[in-house]
C-alpha cells in the first residue's frame, strides 16, 4: 500500500506515524511518501503517476479544488465510506462528490487566519486590527520603533505571495473581504474586473516596500512562518497548522502569539478562503478495499481530534466542535467561529479552475511586483479567463 503525503510543517509526520499504526493494527504494509509542499508540483506528479496507469500511488492526499480535476482518476468511495461521509460537514463531502461519486473525504480544514504578536500590539497600545486600513496603520508604527531599537529585520506583515496557489488564496480574501466576488461568480461570470477587487489589489500593492518586505513575493506558507516564528513579523496570514509550531519550544515568539479573523474593508465581511486536504483512492489501486480502510482511519474523529490537539489541523467533523475537551486543549479553534469561508470558483470551473487559478495568480504577483497596475491587470486576467471561457467551464 502506498500513501501520498503532505510536508507542511509537521504533516508528514504526523501522516507517517497515523499510517503505521493502522498497518500495525491491521496487518498491512503502508509505504509513505512526501509530497512537494507547492501544490502545482504535487499535481504535476499526480497527473504523471496518473497517467503511469500501474497503481504507484494507492491514496492521493488532494488539495479541496481537485476532487473536479482529478475525478476520472479516482474510485467511488461511496460503496465503502457513505456512513462515515454523513459525520462530516455536509459542504465539503459535496465538493468532494463529482457526479454522484465521493471522490474523496475530508481530512482536515483549513481558513485563512491573521495571526500577531500579541506582546507587541500591547507593547505600543493597539488592538486587532479589524480592517486592512488598521493592519496597515499598526503595523507602520510597530514596524518603525521595533527597527529603531535595532530589530531591523521586523516587518509589519507576511503572507503567501509567490506565483502559486497560495497566491490565489491570499488575493481572494483581499477581494472577498473588500466586497469584490470570487474571481468567477456561482453562475460562471467572469467578475473579477469590478472597481472594489482592482481597489482590493491596489491597496496590497501599496503594502510591498512600506510594511511588506519584498521578498514575501517568493514566499510560501512555510517562509512566512520562519519569517514570523523567528520575531520578524508584526502580522502574518496564513492557516491554521502554523499555532502549534509557533507555540513550541523552537519559537522564539512561544507564547507571544494570537490569532484572528482576516481584516476586511467597507462593508465587506472577513473572508478567509476555503482549504483542505483530502483523501482518494487510484482507480489503479491493486488494494481498493484496504486502501479505502485506510482512508476510513486517516479521517476517523479519534485522529482528527489527535491531529488538531497535536498539531492544529482543524477538523471537517460538526462533532468535534462541541466536544469540551477539545475545545480546551485547542484554543485556535475559537478564532475559526468568526471566519466566513469563501470557497476559490473550482467547482463553477470544474476541469479549468487549474487555468483559472493561474491567470488570477499571475496578474496578482504582477500588481504586487509593480509590473501593471490593478486596474489593467483586472482587464486582461478578464479578457484570458473569459477566453477559456467559451461556451461553458
Amino acid at each position: 500500500m502506498t500513501l501520498a503525503c503532505g510536508a507542511v510543517g509537521i504533516e508528514y509526520e504526523d501522516c507517517k506515524t497515523s499510517a503505521e499504526l493502522w498497518a500495525e493494527q491491521t496487518g498491512n504494509t503502508v509505504l509513505t511518501f512526501p509530497m512537494p509542499n507547492d501544490p502545482e508540483a504535487r499535481l504535476g506528479i499526480y497527473e504523471a503517476v496518473i497517467r503511469d496507469g500501474t497503481g504507484k500511488i494507492d491514496v492521493f492526499l488532494i488539495d479541496v479544488v481537485w476532487p473536479g480535476l482529478l475525478a476520472d482518476a479516482l474510485m467511488d468511495l461511496t460503496p465503502y465510506l457513505a456512513d462515515e461521509a454523513n459525520a462530516h460537514f455536509p459542504s465539503i463531502i459535496a465538493n468532494n462528490t463529482v457526479g454522484g461519486e465521493l471522490k474523496a473525504m475530508p481530512m482536515f480544514m483549513d481558513t485563512g487566519l491573521l495571526y500577531f504578536r500579541s506582546d507587541l500590539l500591547s507593547k505600543y497600545g493597539f488592538e486587532v486590527p479589524q480592517s486592512w486600513e488598521d493592519l496597515v496603520e499598526t503595523a507602520r508604527v510597530i514596524q518603525s520603533g521595533e527597527r529603531a531599537a535595532g530589530r531591523l529585520q521586523v516587518s509589519g506583515l507576511v503572507f503567501q505571495g509567490r506565483d502559486y496557489e497560495g497566491l490565489t488564496c491570499s488575493a481572494l480574501e483581499w477581494i472577498a473581504g473588500s466586497g469584490g466576488g470570487r474571481i468567477v461568480g456561482p453562475d460562471g461570470t467572469v467578475t473579477i474586473e469590478n472597481d472594489r477587487a482592482i481597489a482590493a489589489l491596489d491597496r496590497a500593492a501599496g503594502w510591498i516596500g512600506d510594511i511588506v518586505p519584498e521578498a514575501v513575493l517568493d514566499f510560501d506558507e512555510e517562509e512566512a512562518r520562519y519569517t514570523f516564528q523567528e520575531g520578524n513579523a508584526v502580522f502574518m496570514r496564513n492557516w491554521p497548522y502554523a499555532w502549534t509550531l509557533l507555540n513550541s519550544p523552537m519559537s522564539a515568539v512561544a507564547g507571544s502569539v494570537g490569532i484572528a479573523p482576516l481584516p476586511h474593508e467597507g462593508d465587506g465581511a472577513p473572508a478567509a478562503a476555503l482549504g483542505g486536504w483530502q483523501l482518494g483512492v487510484s482507480r489503479d489501486s491493486a488494494n481498493p478495499e484496504a486502501a479505502a480502510d485506510l482512508v476510513r482511519y486517516l479521517t476517523s474523529a479519534r485522529l482528527q481530534k489527535d491531529r488538531a490537539i497535536e498539531a492544529s489541523y482543524a477538523p471537517t467533523r460538526p462533532a468535534l466542535y462541541e466536544d469540551p475537551d477539545l475545545v480546551a486543549r485547542a484554543p485556535f479553534l475559537a478564532a475559526l467561529q468568526g471566519v466566513q469561508p469563501v470557497a476559490r470558483p473550482s467547482t463553477v470551473t470544474g476541469r479549468s479552475y487549474d487555468k483559472v487559478s493561474e491567470i488570477f495568480r499571475a496578474g496578482v504577483h504582477d500588481v504586487l511586483a509593480g509590473e501593471t497596475n490593478a486596474a489593467s491587470a483586472a482587464a486582461k486576467m478578464r479578457t484570458e479567463l473569459e477566453a477559456i471561457r467559451g461556451d461553458g467551464w
